[in-house]
């Protein structure tokens, strides 16, 4: 990663380009969810046919995609983002990312509200999910961006609330303006006001999770929004088929911020721990927690290797999620990959993902109704866990990365070949 300053300043002045584009999409679904047979998400069958025609010499089936970013660091979100870029670009893409240095010290809570959406690695260091394979191109400041920051293209998508304020104001030859959603940024110091207005800009949305669709629609009552949930390495998140252990071991991620409801896990596994022999609590993350933070006995990894953590996933009986708030929840999926039944509150994507089984969906804010759900995995017999066991692996084996492609690629065609139609601009 390197300072480019204006990378791409002056480029494609007086382009005119005449382009032609289909895109078509067919999509089956099944439902009916049972804890005694396998569950049934909804299925996707996508049929992606892409003709783009202009300069000589440009492949029909290549797009120009620019993703922007604030601080490209080692967030959950910013892998999600990093996982298309690749992907895309290995479907014959363009694809570029520009984003903007670490803010200065004292100028951070927005930096630190990006990354506490998605994913359990909100690493201070300065290495990015983006390898080699991407052109990155790092601005000079943290700023907004403006035309000479932005190669043009066919579609730029805006990744964060105020980058989509950014994009709005590009020329139109940077590309379609399409923003993708990965949470509700209204939180913290973020000025409410300015994200909801973000949300309402007329482009097009895709975004993670059911409720933030329904959410999108509330804001943005025009504009078409596409539902791409995330999805889970199953070639990384993997375990072998086992059995429930003698003496249970519950599991979960450990981080001081207030919105994970880390407070609510732990005082969950206090209440829950006197009612069952032997239960044992273990967690992993980024901070170094006070001793007096977990029960006597924890056993606590901070900063496990990625290659490990699927073990830590499939050393436990059950997976704890009891976040207040989250875009998507991908810890659930990877947890379930590796064989471990989850019980969460309905924050993100938990309702969805529980929908069909492989864990328990339990109410919010509540200890007391999360330490009974423990008890209860706790006291499963073999076989009634190894039903949930598989069926938690079954809802992650539905949620592939290339059946997520498919879909964000297919949006980002869609936007391309049908923009919304132009409004009169406000003022930001």
């Amino acid at each position: 990663m390197k300072f480019i300053p204006s990378p791409w300043k002056g480029e494609g002045k007086g382009e005119g380009r005449a382009r032609e584009s289909s895109c078509a999409v067919s999509r089956t679904s099944s439902s009916g969810f049972s804890r005694s047979s396998a569950a049934r998400l909804p299925r996707f069958t996508l049929t992606l046919t892409l003709s783009l025609k202009g300069e000589k010499g440009r492949e029909d089936r290549n797009m120009r995609i620019t993703f922007i970013l604030p601080y490209a660091g080692l967030s959950g979100g910013v892998r999600v983002l990093a996982t298309y870029a690749r992907r895309l670009k290995e479907r014959g893409h363009d694809v570029r990312v520009v984003s903007t240095p670490r803010k200065p010290k004292g100028l951070r809570d927005k930096a630190r509200a990006f990354i506490s959406w998605a994913g359990w690695n909100p690493s201070h260091g300065h290495g990015s999910h983006f390898d080699s394979a991407i052109e990155h191109h790092v601005i000079d400041g943290w700023r907004p961006m403006v035309d000479a920051d932005v190669p043009d293209g066919d579609v730029v998508v805006a990744t964060w609330w105020e980058t989509a304020e950014w994009v709005w104001n590009l020329s139109p030859r940077k590309g379609t303006k399409v923003h993708f959603v990965q949470g509700y940024e209204a939180f913290g110091s973020q000025p409410t006001q300015r994200v909801d207005a973000a949300l309402a800009l007329p482009i097009d949305k895709i975004t993670i999770a059911q409720w933030l669709v329904d959410l999108l629609k509330l804001k943005a009552p025009d504009a078409r929004v596409t539902l791409v949930p995330n999805s889970v390495d199953l070639t990384q998140f993997t375990a072998a088929e086992r059995h429930k252990q003698r003496k249970p071991t519950v599991g979960m991620i450990y981080t001081p911020a207030h919105l994970k409801g880390c407070d609510i896990a732990i005082e969950a596994f206090r209440l829950a721990s006197p009612n069952i022999p032997g239960l044992k609590l273990m967690a992993f993350g980024e901070s170094e927690p006070d001793a007096s933070v977990f029960p006597p006995g924890t056993s606590y990894t901070r900063k496990p290797a990625q290659k490990d953590i699927p073990g830590l996933y499939a050393s436990c009986d059950m997976w704890l999620w009891s976040s207040r708030a989250e875009g998507f929840g991908l810890p659930i999926l990877e947890a379930m990959a590796c064989r471990t039944p989850v019980i969460a509150t309905p924050a993100g994507a938990a309702p969805e993902l529980l929908a069909g089984g492989g864990g328990a969906l339990v109410k919010p804010e509540d200890p007391e109704d999360m330490a009974r759900a423990i008890e209860r995995i706790a006291r499963l017999k073999d076989p009634q866990w190894l039903e949930l066991s598989a069926a938690a692996y079954r809802t992650a084996s539905r949620f592939t990365w290339d059946q997520a492609t498919d879909l964000f690629e297919s949006a980002l065609v869609t936007a391309h070949n049908t923009p919304m139609t132009a409004r009169t601009r406000a003022a930001i």
